[in-house]
């Protein structure tokens, strides 16, 4: 039985990161994400069962369609890896508890959020409102007690991180719009960020911010450099969060004890 519940983490993890290929897929294509059945993009034959199992039909197939052979994209594979890791990763934390399931949500919709903005610059509505909702319900009922992830330890906490993260990012997108006249920050980073806040709670915020500031301010120096262009260019800004937020909400409190052991040396 201690085989069981982790192995059965990651297969769910998997077969849940197969369905997120669909919305990341088809969401960006404002097509639906239950009809037509799964079919390959390139010559829309519709893939059987024993093509669809996730991570094992892509090694199988060898990264190619079975009907017209055209390449299957990387991302799905690394989709459906990812998000089995991550689900063992929840377990290892919670155990078989009830704040798995949340947990596990949430970092699935963060998955796909990267993604979609990474592709089209949008962060749907449809996933970072749901979010805050799973958010606060985590403060709510305390499910972060017990786990060494880094959740809001009430609802009061939980509000208070939505409200928060929200609110900067609202004034940092007001502000420069206000200066430069121009949208520089979409609303769906403010949402985001809201929904990270409901997560984790406040205190937790700035480090989430660091981080995706920091390493978005790298990326678009590199960016820059390589197309011999000035900084004046888009980027998806929630791709930044997201990755932050994930490492904040998994290893938070281990950098935050060695950060602490590091000043009482």
């Amino acid at each position: 039985m201690e085989l069981f519940f982790p192995i059965y983490a990651f297969a769910i993890g998997a077969i849940v990161g197969s369905f997120l290929n669909v919305v990341i897929h088809r969401y960006p294509r404002e097509e639906s994400i239950v009809f037509p059945p799964s079919h390959c993009p390139s010559c829309d034959a519709k893939i059987r069962a024993w093509d669809n199992i996730p991570l094992l039909s892509f090694a199988i197939l060898r990264g190619r369609c079975r009907t017209c052979r055209s390449p299957i994209p990387l991302r799905y594979p690394l989709v459906e890896l990812a998000n089995a890791l991550f689900y063992l990763a929840i377990y290892q934390r919670t155990g078989p508890t009830l704040s798995f399931l949340p947990v596990a949500a949430i970092v699935s919709m963060t998955i796909v959020l990267i993604y979609i903005d990474l592709e089209i610059q949008i962060l749907p509505d449809v996933i970072d409102l749901p979010g805050i909702v799973i958010g606060i319900a985590i403060g709510a009922f305390g499910l972060g007690a017990g786990s060494d992830l880094v959740l809001a330890a009430s609802l009061l906490d939980s509000l208070l991180g939505a409200a928060l993260g929200a609110s900067v990012l609202l004034l940092v997108a007001l502000s420069y719009k206000l200066v430069r006249k121009a949208e520089g920050m979409g609303y769906g980073d403010v949402k985001m960020l809201a929904m990270i806040g409901a997560v984790v709670g406040y205190s937790p915020l700035l480090p989430v911010l660091f981080v995706a500031s920091v390493v978005g301010a790298v990326t678009g120096v590199g960016l820059a450099i390589q197309r011999r262009s000035n900084l004046r260019f888009a980027l998806p800004f929630g791709v930044f969060l997201g990755l932050a937020f994930l490492v904040v909400l998994f290893f938070g409190n281990t950098l935050f004890r060695w950060y602490l052991a590091l000043l009482l040396r």
